[in-house]
């Protein structure tokens, strides 16, 4: 959600009650900076009359092309319920990894709000929007393979959503999915979208959870769930168990991860807020090994030579560079990893 003015008094309220009280602090945390990643300017290449919406959702297919999701012209209402009209135009890029040049885009006349976008080993492209209160599952050229939720319509039935956040796939197909601003859970599915079972209420509890808001899974098949307003990650087992929680003092609201399975390395983001969620500080980008420890983290915390930004999602290539999506500034940003 992007708050583009802020005067209404109920809204202050709703903020006060879903925000941490936990602010990042800078200085006990190492710092990567430009000693392991640093800022590819120019990228992404983009037309000079193509204006990016609200970018909320991007993954990597195996040729290393770089999928995004955004809204376009369109806005999070500030309040009331959500829009009821398609966003006509293109809402999915595929970007050129180099260049960020477009290579295809697609997706106009489907999506309401767009959210959450995943990429899986096939390179089905799976959609969450928390408009329509569905997740999607397209080809890689954009073709429907699969549509679960009932349209416009919220639930916390085995058919129903209520504003789903993201997708991960499993090896075999079957899916999970965080749901999400309006329910408080993980769902899962099988390949082919039967429902199989569901973990998690509203809360701050083991296994609870406060707008989860994304998820991703290791190779042993670890569930780890950005659960966003309780500024944590939970790590569940591939059942739902509960097996940890990641968290720290210097945490802001987790808005995503994603895991670097060449080096066993998860990659988090946060947004820093303050005035009770109304004042955006800045984003990190935080390294994480297997273990939960914090290795690096830069962004707000470190030096590096860019805007202010507040990342909704992160993936990471297989050469380790890390791609962000800034709602603030409606960018893009990739961070290289230098070579050693």
């Amino acid at each position: 959600m992007v708050i583009k003015k802020i005067y209404l008094i109920p809204f202050l309220i709703f903020m006060l009650f879903h925000s941490c009280n936990n602010f990042p602090k800078s200085k006990s945390v190492k710092r990567a900076d430009n000693k392991t990643y640093y800022l590819q300017k120019g990228w992404p290449e983009l037309p000079s009359n193509f204006k990016l919406g609200n970018p909320t959702g991007i993954g990597i297919d195996t040729n290393q092309n770089i999928f995004i999701f955004h809204r376009a012209g369109r806005d999070w209402p500030l309040i009331g319920s959500m829009p009821k009209t398609y966003i006509y135009a293109k809402t999915i890029l595929m970007l050129d990894a180099q260049n960020g040049k477009i290579l295809n885009s697609w997706g106009d006349n489907i999506f309401i709000m767009p959210h959450g976008l995943t990429v899986d080993k096939n390179n089905n492209i799976w959609i969450t929007d928390v408009g329509l209160n569905q997740v999607f599952k397209f080809s890689h050229e954009g073709k429907l393979l699969m549509k679960l939720g009932e349209a416009k319509v919220a639930g916390n039935d085995s058919t129903h959503f209520n504003r789903p956040t993201d997708v991960a796939v499993e090896e075999d197909g079957s899916f999970y999915v965080t749901d999400g601003y309006g329910n408080s859970r993980v769902i899962k599915f099988s390949s082919d979208g039967k429902y199989l079972f569901q973990w998690g209420t509203k809360g701050k509890n083991q296994s609870q959870f406060k707008i989860p808001h994304a998820i991703t899974l290791d190779e042993k098949g670890n569930v780890y769930v950005a659960d966003r307003e309780n500024c944590r990650i939970q790590v569940f087992d591939s059942t739902g168990k509960f097996i940890t929680e990641w968290t720290s003092k210097n945490f802001g609201h987790i808005c995503s991860i994603a895991y670097d399975k060449n080096i066993k390395t998860f990659v988090a983001v946060d947004d820093a807020t303050s005035w009770f969620g109304l004042k955006h500080n800045g984003s990190d980008i935080i390294i994480i090994d297997s273990t939960g420890k914090v290795v690096s983290r830069f962004g707000r915390s470190g030096s590096y030579d860019g805007p202010k930004c507040w990342y909704h999602d992160v993936a990471v290539d297989k050469s380790g560079n890390i791609y962000v999506e800034d709602i603030l500034g409606n960018r893009i940003q990739k961070f290289e990893k230098k070579a050693k």
